[in-house]
């Protein structure tokens, strides 16, 4: 796969939420097959974000600023002039969206709207994967696995945001980027839709992840909110390299290639929360369980999946981690972050190279 991906080596990349969690992993592949990118993010929250971590400003030329500013993404894009464009920037926690909804919407919703202005206006030739989430389908907690033509949806600000997100999207496509018009403006256009993301480096409020592994360093308890919840977990370098594989993909056929991608589990790798949290305690060799009941509480979805067949069938992107190696390659990169933090660059990179080297 590394070799496949080559074709990434000396591409002017323009990579937005490159100092969030998806983004770093991101940026260390781009960075290691040799890609010239250039950031556009708000700067990373603490010392310990994984940019830091992999030395993000070192590999890239970092832009610190809002998506909503405007004119200020625009110059960037235009003074770049990229051959590829990967939007990641986004608010992406379903209980934050609670708090902040209408910033939730305006990041969301008019962030992408700015970054899809900025392709409209750009005189060159552009390849543009947009990532959205596999929470903009109208989720009815049903176990069959959700295709990427059903219909879009959501109960809570963030997904909905990301629902709006993906309309906009369709409406710039058929506007500005429209398949009989490619030889005028010369932009090809993809979505792709991730399942839930685990891998080292998270910090991030109310998400699993993260909860577990401060509730084990500190030797406390991990609250549970929804053991029996089931979710699409995978390890982070699945949907990062499936967006790669998808944008190669995009550049050579633009009409083919230019619709929306699921990018998951396969649909018998069901964990749910509470399996996924008694996995994380075995590799990490400790751990008690507290289940939280408590009132109040904001929705969230009990069960979702998503179909990868599309995928599977048109990209030949396949995941190469079960849920439990997903886990266990998650909680590894902790053990390795607290036992030996100056050796995590090198033990990053090597996660990277295993898995693109992966059959």
């Amino acid at each position: 796969m590394l070799q496949n991906l080559s074709a990434y080596k000396g591409k002017k990349v323009f990579l937005t939420g490159h100092t969030g969690f998806k983004g770093s992993w991101l940026l260390k592949i781009l960075n290691i097959l040799g890609a010239d990118v250039k950031g556009y993010a708000l700067a990373p929250k603490t010392e310990d974000d994984i940019y830091n971590l992999i030395d993000g400003e070192n590999i890239c030329t970092s832009v610190i600023a809002d998506l909503r500013d405007r004119e200020k993404l625009l110059q960037e894009i235009a003074d770049f002039r990229p051959d590829f464009i990967f939007h990641l920037a986004a608010q992406p926690l379903v209980r934050l969206s609670y708090e902040i909804p209408a910033e939730t919407f305006d990041i969301n919703v008019m962030g992408t709207a700015n970054v899809l202005d900025a392709v409209r206006l750009l005189d060159k030739q552009c390849t543009v994967v947009l990532i959205t989430t596999d929470k903009v389908y109208q989720n009815n907690e049903w176990v069959f696995p959700y295709r990427e033509n059903d219909r879009l949806g959501g109960y809570d600000p963030y997904s909905a945001s990301k629902a709006c997100a993906e309309l906009l999207i369709n409406s710039y496509k058929l506007s500005f980027f429209n398949h009989k018009d490619y030889d005028s403006h010369k932009k090809a256009i993809a979505v792709a839709r991730a399942g839930n993301v685990i891998g080292g480096g998270d910090w991030s409020q109310d998400r699993l992840i993260p909860d577990i592994i401060k509730a084990l360093v500190s030797k406390e308890s991990i609250i549970v909110r929804n053991p029996a919840s089931v979710r699409p977990w995978q390890h982070v370098l699945e949907p990062v390299v499936g967006y790669l594989i998808l944008g190669l993909k995009l550049k050579d056929d633009f009409k083919k290639y230019g619709t929306a991608y699921n990018f998951g589990p396969n649909a018998t790798d069901t964990l749910s929360v509470g399996n996924l949290v008694d996995l994380a305690i075995d590799v990490w060799g400790e751990g008690t369980v507290t289940q939280f009941v408590g009132n109040n509480q904001p929705h969230e979805a009990g069960l979702l999946k998503l179909d990868i067949t599309k995928a599977g069938t048109e990209l030949n992107w396949h995941p190469k981690m079960n849920a439990e190696k997903a886990v266990n390659s998650t909680i590894n990169w902790y053990k390795e972050y607290y036992t030996n933090k100056q050796n995590i660059v090198e033990y990053t990179t090597k996660q990277i190279l295993d898995f693109l080297n992966l059959n």
